[in-house]
């Protein structure tokens, strides 16, 4: 491990340590919509976030929220929604919180609370072999790319495309979204679009159930950004429960092993 990340790990574990002190400890959630039962709703689509083996929800995401709810004395619950609803759904009480990869961004938080849990970026998909091989997102001018519906990429790129491509007289970047990230896969597969963006953790498992009819072209993360816990704005109870149980599965090592489970870095890094 680098010397930076190795600070940056001590330094995000003393901050949690430092929390959890300051913060009651017991983490109980006094706000929960059924007692004992902490409801999350996620897009069970998405590996290695969250997917489906043999009926049972299982992933990153799963994993966190089974071990923020153990903290608050409940079990976890999974609701599986489109993306897109997610944040409608938590606005109408559908589920506790929404813990599904999800990027903190400006839009999202004036509508619902976010809490910081990790960092992620996104990678570049194309067919291996192809005559398409973006290297940065600067290189999608005049590309066909697919993309889930509701990632902050689809904006992303339509404004990359107006202040970049064609401000400096190239082709626009020819945005194609789908309702998941597997349909905007096998469009990819298809030939229906020439490139795809997707989150780093499930653009890998994409190249291994392609069994590399697709790979990662992109060397570094596009658009780098923090993923958020959500919870309605009227829920303050719930929210520093949350942060609680985060604080204390972080100093206790727990939150810290299933980051690098999933190569994952925590908020703080």
């Amino acid at each position: 491990m680098k010397k930076s990340n190795k600070v940056a790990t001590l330094g995000f574990t003393a901050l949690a340590m430092g929390l959890s002190a300051l913060m009651s400890t017991g983490a109980n959630a006094d706000n929960l919509l059924t007692a004992g039962t902490f409801k999350v709703g996620m897009e069970v689509t998405y590996p290695p976030f969250e997917s489906y083996e043999n009926g049972k929800v299982v992933g990153f995401d799963p994993e966190l929220s089974a071990l923020l709810a153990e903290q608050m004395g409940a079990q976890a619950e999974f609701s599986d929604n489109k993306f897109t609803s997610l944040i409608l759904g938590l606005s109408s009480n559908k589920f506790d919180a929404v813990i599904s990869g999800m990027y903190i961004t400006d839009e999202r938080i004036k509508v619902a609370d976010a809490i910081p849990y990790a960092r992620t970026g996104a990678s570049i998909l194309a067919l291996k072999g192809s005559d398409v091989q973006p290297q940065t997102e600067h290189d999608l001018c005049g590309v066909k790319v697919g993309l889930q519906q509701g990632t902050t990429w689809v904006k992303a790129l339509h404004d990359l495309s107006d202040s970049y491509c064609v401000a400096n007289g190239k082709q626009a970047i020819f945005v194609q979204e789908f309702p998941s990230a597997p349909e905007a896969s096998q469009a990819l597969l298809s030939r229906n679009v020439q490139a795809q963006i997707e989150i780093a953790g499930a653009a890998q498992i994409i190249v291994e159930k392609t069994r590399g009819r697709i790979e990662v072209t992109s060397p570094d993360l596009v658009y780098p950004q923090t993923l958020g816990i959500y919870v309605n704005k009227n829920n303050t109870a719930l929210k520093m429960a949350l942060e609680n149980a985060l604080a204390t599965i972080t100093a206790n090592g727990s939150y810290p092993e299933l980051l690098k489970k999933y190569s994952l870095v925590g908020p703080a890094q």
